[in-house]
């Protein structure tokens, strides 16, 4: 039976909080542990990222000590690129969008933003393996700058097992959630959510779906204990085609 776990992507202080809180409120309902992209230095002032206001109801506010809070609660952390600004127009090895933070500039410069934002988050107490690329767009470049760094995983690509590629574990991402929830095969995998752009529908979705399929969500700390397989040439070109396809069909619908 598919496994899922949940990733929570533009983590930073400042976010909305109140979606925040309540998409955290939900998952503790349920006693599901997610992946969290922190972004070391936000400098995207797009209001899906950030819109810099507290909880009405509890005056709560994201930053750095509620986010370790969570952590030591069992959370997993991920960085979540450097400053997601966007700076290239390519979608690299993954190209489910065509525009970057990472792909497509030199080693130099993507080993010099990783190596501060993982600096900035340290200061801040926090430290990770993994790796988020903003866009999920990184290239070869990218890969190498990360094992640099000392890291070990990236959360991104499709399928249903950890793989290796490029020295690195991938920890593939859902291609269709509703297929994942129909299959009836093993294999573990994950959703993306982006709890800045979550309407209604969306909160009343996830509960509905946390609840009919219970037992699918798991804690992303599984993922990590699960061996990775080997990614073959073949399962790499068609997973680049997967990306290129779900991009060219976000674009017409």
């Amino acid at each position: 039976m598919r496994k899922i776990t949940i990733r929570i992507d533009d983590v930073t202080p400042g976010m909305n909080a109140g979606k925040m809180i309540r998409f955290a409120e939900l998952l503790d309902r349920y006693d599901i542990k997610p992946l969290i992209g922190i972004i070391p230095e936000n400098r995207d002032g797009s209001p899906e990222v950030v819109e810099d206001r507290c909880d009405e109801e509890t005056q709560s506010s994201i930053d750095f000590k509620w986010i370790r809070e969570r952590l030591e609660g069992g959370w997993i952390a991920a960085q979540h690129g450097c400053y997601h600004v966007y700076t290239t127009k390519s979608g690299g090895l993954f190209p489910l969008n065509s525009y970057s933070e990472f792909a497509g500039l030199s080693f130099e410069e993507q080993e010099r933003l990783i190596s501060h934002g993982k600096k900035v988050l340290g200061e801040n107490g926090i430290n990770t393996k993994i790796f988020m690329a903003p866009a999920h767009s990184y290239d070869k470049n990218t890969l190498k700058a990360l094992r640099a760094n000392g890291f070990e995983f990236v959360t991104d690509g499709f399928g249903s097992l950890p793989y290796n590629m490029g020295g690195l574990v991938f920890l593939p991402i859902s291609f269709l959630r509703s297929r994942e929830l129909k299959t009836d095969k093993d294999g573990i995998t994950t959703f993306v959510v982006h709890t800045g752009m979550m309407e209604e529908s969306d909160f009343e979705e996830y509960e509905g779906l946390l609840e009919k399929y219970r037992d699918r969500f798991v804690d992303y700390s599984e993922f990590l204990k699960i061996p990775p397989v080997r990614c073959s040439r073949g399962k790499h070109y068609g997973e680049y085609l997967m990306a290129k396809g779900k991009h060219t069909a976000a674009k017409i619908f």
